[in-house]
């Protein structure tokens, strides 16, 4: 591991290297994208534009741009250069699955679910071409050939290739449509077919652009949906997974391949046309689909594949690095020299946790070691090294425990079984068929003595721990013996001992919790009110309380002498997974399907405290048993380890937290705000209205108020010193003389500048009208002096475009609009003059360098690469000839 790279609280659901390899952009599951410098790690710069997940992220050809697609249907392209959003673009009706930029145009080709791929053109910002040729999602995309070719992959078992012709523009508008397609289209273009005619939503001039055809098909072995589709950097590999475990690779064939095969070919079918005395061969010479990309091989993976990238070394082997969906990240390497590649796993990276999700958590004794078990394996953590200590293989774990002594711990199964394992040697002392279905609870018995267990075969079941003689050995073994059966009507879900051992809760499928006494297995009390079944509960340590965790997602807590329901409390957004009270208090927390962890009080029926941290269910957890420390286990694969700080909680600083957190996710939901003079539909804005874009209106609106009584205050002064004909002293406002004596005016701007970049736009957008005259009148005043003129002229440009009208009908303003009409410009053309002046002065000493190393500078060594390689190929057919 080299690096982290520290992200907010929400799942990264979308990555894209830049071209340089010095940035990552990193799209989150809320929607923003977090730009990082991967030499200091830390992240540059963040955009939030969209309203839901990002699905889709690309760079283009320079790095200087960025588009990004989303499940809210929008694709965003944003200035990384300069930190803002250019646009969004409308259209499709359903989750974007890939964005990709041509590098010879300015164009953008885009798909979705909604079974469409789009043709952007981004200089007018408008979709002129919509393929229509699928029948089911849209899930991935490739440009191969030099982006002469298309591939999409859908929900089928085709890949189709598309033929893209690019025509140049023809100057004389009058002519013919027809001629002009001709007439303009590239050397070996195609004639547009009547299929292509089908393809076309609409004939429109639109054809002056791109022209796309169906080239084919290329069938894949894989039956299901394409998840991801790729290719290599230099487009050589074409490769693609559905949602199994193989990877199947496919060979490209360069223009010269291609060229030297037809000529193959066409020698072939002159000598056929030679011994049948035929003429022209020519013209019946083709190239399949087939031919031009060629199957390599199939790539199988451990386990499922989640997504993929391949890189083409220097030495002509294919390197394929593959992320699973168990958690494992593996390395194939193809020799592609060989006479049937195979590809061989060079490594795999496996931390050691679980490959499935952990079911069952327990604390030992001591606080220090925990117990995570899942599908395949049990697994012993030290609590503060957070290092595994042993990995011993189970049968699918459900519920567990450590056996007094913390020396062996025992394993309720999905097939019914109880495994005792010892953790001193990490082996299975004994397996005891214990129940005929699912083993759902177990739990301790306070005593110690032993445990007892429910099942769905509705039996709930005590053993206590007994030593017996091991054959193998001298010394005694602990063994587990059925002493009692309680036999059920229901399946049971969850068995909890009281303190004192008097009592019994269990919990039915039937939706109620039922109290039996202990020594007598007589019925004491029957807690119903649930909608649906209990499948947690716990009772406090003084046997006072019982608290119940329902599917209904309601906790429920009761009184254990009279089972009276003392409070209903509406606990979590889906099911209520595990629940357990905090030692020596009545605190107890629970873990819900809503990917969260609460903390409540069951005396005064308040929410503490909400642990956010997992992104999908959260199974189970565990307390330690002195109550410091909170583990838990979740469908993202993870275990967190939460400790208790010294520092005191105050509910009414939570409650405002939460008060604050809501408005601003109300903010983010509200309507975005209406552009005037802008086109509703297919473009608009790239940012969207959020809580920052807010504040910095704010800011900018109180740093004007500030000037404006600073400016009266300066006049009333002014006024002041006339009347009584000498100097007196100016009071300076405290927040000017923090920022170092500076004018009013330079202050405004001071807070202007601190804007963000990628929030300046939306900020702008939400400033009242009020405001923008004495705005328009400082910019004046701003780029006379020629600060910042750039940051200026895109904010004055973006005011006169959204405030056009009533800035053209104030009469006040016209006198203002001149001014910055003619500072403007001037200030602009010099701006632009000094550009020119440096580029061509480091365009001359890039000349000059050149000629004084006699070498080319900035120049790809790829080049080189491709000579050394048609020398070492020439080498070895010579050496096979001499063979």
């Amino acid at each position: 591991q080299v690096l982290i790279l520290k992200g907010l609280k929400q799942q990264v659901s979308c990555l894209c290297p830049s071209p340089d390899g010095l940035h990552l952009a990193v799209g989150y599951e809320d929607g923003a994208i977090r730009v990082f410098n991967l030499l200091s790690g830390e992240s540059t710069i963040t955009f939030s534009g969209h309203r839901a997940a990002v699905t889709a992220l690309q760079y283009d050809h320079l790095g200087g741009r960025l588009v990004s697609g989303s499940k809210d249907t929008e694709v965003i392209v944003w200035d990384v250069i300069n930190e803002s959003g250019l646009y969004r673009l409308r259209g499709h009706k359903d989750v974007i699955t890939q964005v990709l930029f041509l590098k010879e145009k300015n164009l953008l080709v885009t798909c979705a679910k909604d079974t469409l791929v789009k043709w952007w053109d981004l200089d007018t910002q408008h979709c002129f071409k919509t393929l229509v040729g699928h029948r089911a999602e849209v899930w991935g995309m490739a440009l191969l050939s030099k982006e002469k070719r298309l591939i999409t992959g859908s929900a089928d078992s085709e890949l189709r290739v598309w033929d893209l012709t690019y025509i140049q523009e023809v100057k004389d508008p009058d002519e013919p449509e027809t001629k002009k397609s001709k007439g303009s289209s590239s050397p070996g273009a195609e004639e547009n077919t009547e299929e292509d005619e089908t393809l076309e939503l609409d004939e429109h001039p639109e054809e002056r652009i791109i022209k796309c055809s169906k080239a084919g098909s290329i069938m894949r072995e894989g039956r299901d949906r394409v998840v991801t589709l790729g290719t290599d950097r230099m487009g050589k590999f074409l490769a693609c997974h559905g949602t199994d475990a193989v990877l199947e690779v496919f060979s490209v064939l360069s223009e010269e391949e291609v060229q030297k095969k037809l000529e193959k070919k066409m020698k072939k079918a002159r000598k056929k046309a030679k011994q049948n005395s035929e003429e022209e061969p020519e013209r019946s010479v083709e190239l399949s689909l087939q031919e031009e990309i060629q199957r390599v091989t199939n790539v199988k993976a451990s386990s499922k594949i989640k997504s993929f990238d391949l890189i083409l070394s220097p030495k002509g082997e294919l390197k394929m690095v593959l992320l699973l969906q168990n958690n494992v990240i593996e390395l194939y390497n193809l020799d592609l020299s060989a006479q049937v590649p195979q590809a061989v796993r060079a490594s795999r990276i496996t931390i050691g946790g679980h490959r499935s999700d952990v079911r069952t958590l327990a604390f030992s004794s001591d606080n220090i070691a925990i117990l995570s078990a899942a599908a395949e394996s049990v697994k012993i953590w030290n609590r503060s090294t957070l290092q595994c200590i042993r990995t011993m293989e189970c049968e699918y774990a459900l519920c567990s425990l450590f056996v007094p002594g913390d020396r062996q711990v025992i394993l309720g199964t999905k097939t019914g079984k109880l495994q005792l394992y010892d953790l001193a040697s990490g082996s299975l002392i004994e397996t005891l068929d214990a129940h005929d279905g699912a083993v759902w609870s177990i739990a301790l018995s306070p005593d110690q003595h032993g445990f007892v267990t429910g099942g769905a075969d509705k039996c709930v079941k005590f053993w206590e721990f007994e030593l017996v003689k091991d054959e193998s050995s001298v010394q005694k073994r602990l063994s587990m013996k059925h002493v009692r059966i309680l036999q059920l009507d229901e399946d049971v879900l969850c068995v909890r001992y009281s303190p004192n051992q008097k009592l019994l809760a269990v919990s039915l499928l039937d939706c109620t919790v039922k109290v039996f006494y202990v020594d007598t297995l007589k019925f004491f009390l029957s807690l119903y009110g649930h909608k649906l079944p209990v499948l947690c509960m716990d009772i406090c340590y003084d046997g006072t309380l019982i608290a119940t965790g329902s599917a209904d997602r309601n906790v429920k807590i009761w009184g254990l002498d009279f089972g009276d329901c003392h409070r209903s409390l509406f606990a979590h957004d889906d099911s209520v997974m595990y629940l357990q009270f905090v030692p020596k208090s009545h605190l107890f927390f629970t873990a819900g399907k809503d990917s969260k962890i609460k903390q409540w009080d069951a005396d005064k029926f308040e929410h503490i405290q909400t642990l956010e941290g997992h992104h999908q269910e959260v199974w189970c957890l565990a307390l330690s048993p002195n109550g410091d420390y909170v583990v838990s286990a979740s469908h993202d694969k993870s275990l967190r380890l939460w400790e208790r700080t010294r520092e005191p909680l105050i509910l009414e600083e939570e409650r405002e937290m939460q008060r604050e957190a809501e408005y601003e996710e109300s903010v983010a939901k509200e309507e975005q705000p209406v552009v005037a003079g802008e086109r509703q539909g297919e473009t608009g804005l790239a940012g969207k209205k959020t809580i920052e874009t807010i504040k910095a209106a704010e800011r900018i609106m109180e740093a004007i108020e500030l000037y404006r009584e600073e400016m009266a205050k300066l006049k009333e002064h002014n006024a002041i010193c006339k009347a009584a004909g000498k100097e007196v002293p100016f009071p300076v406002n405290p927040i000017l003389r923090a920022y170092g004596n500076i004018t009013p005016s330079a202050y405004v701007l001071e807070v202007f500048k601190k804007v963000k970049s990628s929030e300046l736009e939306e900020s702008l957008l939400v400033l009242p009208f009020s405001y923008v005259p004495d705005l328009l009148r400082l910019f004046n005043e701003y780029i006379q002096l020629g600060s910042d003129v750039e940051l200026l002229c895109r904010a004055l440009l973006f005011l006169l475009r959204i405030h056009f009208g009533q800035i053209t009908s104030n009469q006040m303003l016209v006198t203002v609009i001149e001014n910055l009409k003619k500072t403007t410009i001037s200030r602009v053309s010099e701006a632009r003059d000094v550009l020119g002046f440096n580029m061509a002065g480091l365009q001359f000493l890039k000349r000059e360098i050149e000629a004084k190393d006699e070498v080319t500078f900035f120049a790809d060594a790829t080049e080189r690469f491709e000579e050394k390689r048609r020398k070492r190929k020439k080498k070895e057919k010579m050496v096979i000839a001499v063979l």
